[in-house]
């Protein structure tokens, strides 16, 4: 499992080891170079308290909240506490949500002799930052920013890393370009105090399963910290290049906007009953639409989060990576790629502004001709090649996924045209939507749903028949167990509820390892043939894939209880929400 724990603002994002080091940290974005990355190479960068003598630790979180909280025992009887978390409260009118991270290092019990390290390094150079010191903080000039470091600790300790006891309470604010300049204890027990009662009020108003709680909450409190709120963007993960599989060069950077991984996060959110995240992405996906890329009026399946094109894919061959699993990169390839899918998920996104009255005041003839567009990209992108929700590299082809998704899209059009809304499409609606569901049974084969025409291979991604709303109630159930039969990464108790995404060869070969989502799409449809028990069981056993502080990474080794791939995953923590909705019976059954 990873050691590891995620706080945050959706502003800023790091992750604290088990041990109370923070181990890494982009500036001034999530998907800036690192200013400690020590995740991915031992001499990254780091901002660690280290004991004299030995110890083991404990994390946790403050229960509905986003405050980490790290306990350090040493074989003497000896006890510290690391309190970590990222400001973020409402503050005259607006959420306050600064570039910034306070550490809080508190004795319990006993005379800990204590280390404090500091290292930032300036991006993917690894070059160290030089401390430059002032009164009570030390500076750090890194790419034309500053981190600067806040503290009430002795500065000799900290420049010179001496051992000393720790007596009193030590408080850090790091700032990123930003100087503190009232009382640093003060500011930081108000801040904490402040950032506390926002999580808790954010999580009363979240609509939940009555099973799954706890599980449901921490992944909506993950999930929410995926959203780069500045943009509206939603990133797929904070992190780049933990590995899907060893020595295989699956090693991505996840640090962007991808519109599929939009479209199931938004579900979620709506699941949740949590609104400004689709408001705040809308904004994000207008601007994009205002300049399609030309001539073809193509939308690209992921951004950075200023919308720009995560290109180049570099590779950063001085670092090590994380467990000496290189490469390790920064940008996307995938944003070359052509995914037809992503236009119906575009719909998907969009049509709850013309479902839901909740949404009136986002109805505009903004949101409307943008709908309009994207269902004409639908129309024209039935049965043509692309490279597939997988992100194939080579050998693109047609994707039954990409046809269901256009055929999901158009669906959702016809409604909202039943509703009375674009009433003035420039091209024959019904022509199309049986156009796409004609090529999805295509693609049927002994009553079995396949990846496409020329692949007769099965997908996981088709376990979303149902969820989607395609008409054969019996094609989803076939389509289903094949699924589970040809996919599931054994047969016992455990390792059946894990499923490969596919077993055909891909650019690095076959695929070892489960995709976490994949078990959750599993729940979600096992849910929508009424089979509540079996899928009940499914989810169990997905949810066990966690670490122990209820974060999922992207990939899962049921036999050797293993995560893999890029952590914390939004896709997967979208998954086991959605999925704990599919299942959980009505408030009103249960209280």
């Amino acid at each position: 499992m990873y050691h590891y724990g995620l706080i945050g603002n959706c502003q800023t994002a790091a992750l604290i080891h088990e041990s109370g080091s923070l181990d890494w940290l982009c500036l001034p974005r999530p998907d800036s170079p690192p200013i400690f990355g020590k995740l991915l190479d031992k001499d990254g960068g780091a901002f660690s308290i280290e004991t004299e003598l030995k110890a083991t630790y404990n994390q946790a979180y403050i229960p509905n909240t986003n405050i980490l909280v790290t306990f350090v025992n040493q074989i003497d009887g000896s006890t510290l506490k690391i309190t970590d978390f990222c400001p973020r409260f409402q503050q005259h009118g607006r959420t306050y949500r600064p570039m910034s991270i306070f550490r809080i290092v508190e004795p319990i019990s006993g005379n800990s002799q204590i280390k404090v390290s500091c290292r930032p390094i300036i991006g993917w150079e690894k070059e160290a930052a030089k401390p430059i010191r002032g009164n009570s903080h030390v500076r750090f000039d890194i790419r034309g920013g500053s981190l600067r470091v806040t503290t009430n600790m002795s500065l000799t300790y900290f420049c010179e890393e001496t051992f000393f006891t720790l007596k009193e309470p030590l408080y850090f604010a790091l700032s990123w370009d930003l100087g503190l300049e009232d009382d640093l204890i003060q500011v930081t027990k108000s801040f904490l105090e402040q950032t506390h009662d926002y999580w808790n009020t954010w999580v009363k108003h979240c609509s939940i399963p009555s099973l799954y709680q706890k599980e449901t909450i921490r992944s909506a409190l993950t999930l929410k910290l995926h959203c780069y709120e500045d943009t509206g963007a939603i990133l797929a993960a904070l992190t780049t290049s933990l590995p899907e599989e060893k020595a295989s060069g699956r090693n991505w950077d996840y640090r962007y906007c991808w519109l599929r991984d939009a479209y199931f996060a938004l579900s979620a959110f709506h699941n949740l009953g949590h609104f400004e995240e689709m408001e705040g992405f809308l904004k994000f996906i207008l601007n994009i639409a205002g300049r399609f890329d030309q001539p073809k009026g193509q939308l690209r399946p992921v951004y950075r989060l200023d919308q720009t094109l995560p290109l180049p894919e570099i590779e950063h061959s001085n670092w090590l990576g994380f467990g000496g699993e290189m490469p390790v990169r920064s940008g996307n390839q995938a944003a070359e790629h052509v995914q037809n899918d992503i236009y119906g998920e575009m719909v998907l996104i969009l049509s709850p502004i013309f479902f839901d009255e909740r949404f009136h005041h986002l109805r505009s003839k903004d949101h409307e001709d943008l709908l309009a567009q994207l269902a004409k990209l639908c129309a024209n992108h039935i049965s043509v090649p692309d490279a597939g929700l997988w992100e194939l590299r080579n050998g693109w082809q047609e994707h039954t996924f990409s046809n269901l998704m256009c055929w999901a899209g158009l669906e959702r059009i016809e409604r909202l045209q039943n509703k009375g809304f674009l009433k003035n499409l420039d091209f024959d609606l019904p022509q199309a939507k049986q156009k796409a569901e004609n090529a999805i049974r295509a693609c049927v084969k002994n009553g079995i749903l396949v990846n496409g025409p020329l692949d007769e291979s099965v997908d996981s991604a088709l376990l979303l028949l149902s969820v989607l709303g395609f008409p054969d109630e019996q094609l989803a159930t076939n389509t289903m167990s094949k699924i589970c039969s040809d996919l599931q990464l054994g047969v016992d108790d455990i390792s059946s509820s894990f499923l490969y995404r596919y077993l055909r060869k891909d650019d690095f070969g076959k695929p070892k390892s489960a995709f976490l989502i994949c078990s959750f799409w599993l729940v979600q449809a096992l849910g929508k043939s009424k089979q509540f028990d079996k899928a009940k069981h499914v989810l169990k056993n997905a949810m066990s894939a966690s670490n122990s502080l209820g974060l999922f990474s992207e990939h899962y080794l049921p036999n050797t209880c293993g995560q893999i791939g890029n952590f914390p995953q939004a896709y997967s923590h979208v998954g086991q929400i959605n999925a704990a909705f599919a299942v959980t019976p009505p408030w009103s059954e249960v209280l």
